[in-house]
């Protein structure tokens, strides 16, 4: 029995005193799935007024996003990007055994383009069809939509997801929550012409649109804005850092004559209060500003104009333009960048996520690392460091990216002219709190364990003695024995690449690097061998352990061949 169907029975006994026990009020279960940017997100947060929850489908490995509405439960499936993804939500609705309803998702004047391949993946399945972006249809449409009800034999909703109306809410929900009995039922086959809405827009372009189709100009639209909200984020986390930690000064120096392994813990060089100021200036701030550019690029639409002109240019080595916006937004912070990748299906999402952990310098990474260049008198090299990062990334993912993700028949779908928008102010704030909430519950917690962690191996003596395990192999790289610390300690926090390379005072090398190719070499190794814990921790909780060791196993593999290419190529230059 739905929800709905009880509703009547617990109106006429709320007042008897008869309890209802809880399982007698079963949460009705509605899957939504769509192509990518069909305003899903936009349509789900309207009904619910609420953020998601993470979770996986039951008996698979793709990931979704749960939203609770009363007695109602909805489901979000990654949306459909490429052509290769289709069966990937034909096998995640399989999963979904237990599931009431099936909500069908498209745009309204894309409806002709998107609608057949999604109708086969939900055939025999009950449920109802919303068509977003109604505002782009025209009003004599409505004849066209009951026309499109009967030939399917399901409901069908035009809505703005945007400016949702109580009404049209009322209705999804009602048809969401309906008995089995009064259902609708996806047809197995579908008829040979579809009665679909005519868009009111004309298919010409406008600036932006042209400027998004040239590639160069979208990766400076894509690139331009990550540059400069590193540039400002670490200006003013350099601005603030001082006076921050002046004032816990007095603190640290109190916690010094505690005994010896709290001390360590809380404070040393690796505790959680010595290593709170790095946290709270560096890595959130960029984490706003990282969201909100992407969000609206996100919510004006922009983004499927930029992913679509770069994909021709990535699909060859197995990711997509979808993809580098994960990976540009990973320069803020790999946590929410892996986060985000939640919306890629199985197949591509491990290239996604590989792609982050490789070739996506933090918020934490880079400024250490033009740190260590600054020190060493070679500011230069934080171009050339950059664009080696850049070339190993796409070397990397060319040789360990399933051959289905490079063939030339996997495009995605081309965004429909003219569909840009005015920014939504609240779909910005909901991805900025939905970013933030991910990092306050998955990573801040691990960073916690990890300064625990860190301070304890340090007071041990294990991080001396893995430095010096370490030590003899760097001979393979042309580098001192000496630089081994940095290698450890930025495998486990990628700041650690300054603390194992800088002197005390900041302005010089503790380490005998003599040539720019060995401080390129030390540099690399230490921020690419390995993805730092925080990092590692959120892929296994998001993608199981098995996943993560195995991409730490290659990355560390690749990584050591790439530095020692620079090594040693840099050798026969100077």
């Amino acid at each position: 029995m739905s929800a709905a169907a009880l509703t009547p029975f617990i109106a006429e006994n709320k007042n008897s005193g008869i309890t209802l026990p809880e399982e007698t009020c079963p949460v009705c279960t509605c899957v939504v799935c769509g192509c990518e940017s069909v305003g899903k997100t936009q349509l789900l947060a309207s009904l619910t007024g609420k953020l998601p929850v993470p979770e996986n489908f039951r008996g698979s490995t793709i990931a979704c996003e749960t939203y609770s509405d009363g007695d109602l439960r909805w489901t979000d499936t990654p949306g459909i990007v490429r052509e290769s993804e289709t069966h990937a939500t034909r096998i995640a609705l399989e999963h979904i055994g237990s599931a009431d309803r099936v909500m069908v998702v498209v745009r309204a004047d894309r409806a002709r383009e998107e609608l057949p391949a999604l109708l086969s993946s939900a055939a025999g399945k009950p449920g109802f069809i919303a068509l977003t972006f109604a505002d782009q249809i025209s009003r004599e449409n409505e004849i066209e939509t009951k026309k499109l009800e009967k030939a399917l034999g399901v409901p069908v909703f035009p809505v703005d997801a945007r400016k949702l109306k109580s009404t049209e809410a009322s209705a999804i929900r009602d048809a969401a929550a309906s008995p089995i009995t009064e259902a609708g039922i996806f047809p197995s086959h579908l008829p040979e012409s579809l009665p679909l809405p005519k868009t009111t827009k004309t298919t010409s372009k406008n600036f932006w649109e042209i400027l998004c189709s040239n590639p160069l100009a979208s990766l400076l639209l894509l690139f331009l804005p990550a540059m400069l909200a590193i540039l400002y984020t670490n200006s003013f986390a350099d601005w603030l850092y001082d006076p921050i930690a002046n004032t816990i000064a007095p603190a640290l120096e109190a916690i010094a004559t505690w005994p010896a392994l709290p001390a360590a813990l809380v404070g040393g060089d690796y505790g959680i209060l010595a290593m709170f100021p790095f946290l709270l200036l560096y890595a959130i701030p960029s984490i706003i500003v990282f969201s909100a550019v992407l969000a609206i690029y996100k919510s004006t639409g922009l983004i499927d104009r930029l992913s679509y002109s770069l994909h021709p240019l990535l699909r060859p080595v197995g990711i997509g333009g979808r993809d580098l916006v994960r990976v540009v937004m990973g320069f803020g912070c790999n946590v929410p960048a892996i986060v985000a990748s939640r919306s890629c299906h199985s197949c591509s999402r491990c290239a996604c996520v590989s792609a982050i952990s490789f070739g996506a310098a933090c918020s934490y990474q880079l400024p250490a690392t033009l740190a260590v260049f600054a020190a060493a008198g070679m500011a230069g090299l934080g171009i050339v460091y950059l664009v080696a990062l850049a070339v190993t990334t796409l070397v990397y993912l060319r040789f360990t990216t399933p051959k289905i993700l490079r063939l030339a028949s996997n495009a995605i779908v081309s965004p429909p002219a003219n569909s840009l928008n005015l920014p939504s102010w609240r779909a910005v704030w909901r991805e900025i709190a939905s970013n933030l909430k991910s990092f306050v519950i998955m990573a801040f917690p691990v960073f916690v364990v990890i300064c625990i962690a860190a301070a304890l191996l340090d007071y041990l003596g294990i991080l001396t003695g893995l430095s010096g395990l370490l030590a003899p192999a760097l001979a393979l790289f042309n580098l001192p024995g000496d630089a081994a610390s940095a290698v450890v300690l930025g495998s486990i926090r990628k700041d650690g690449i300054a603390i194992g390379l800088l002197d005390s005072s900041g302005d010089g090398l503790k380490v005998a690097l003599t040539t720019p190719a060995q401080v390129l070499t030390a540099v690399y190794l230490s921020g690419v061998l390995l993805p730092c814990l925080v990092t590692v921790f959120t892929i296994i909780k998001e993608m199981r352990w098995k996943f993560a060791a195995k991409l730490c196993a290659k990355q560390m593999l690749w990584a050591s061949g790439f530095a020692m290419i620079i090594a040693w190529t840099g050798a026969l230059l100077y």
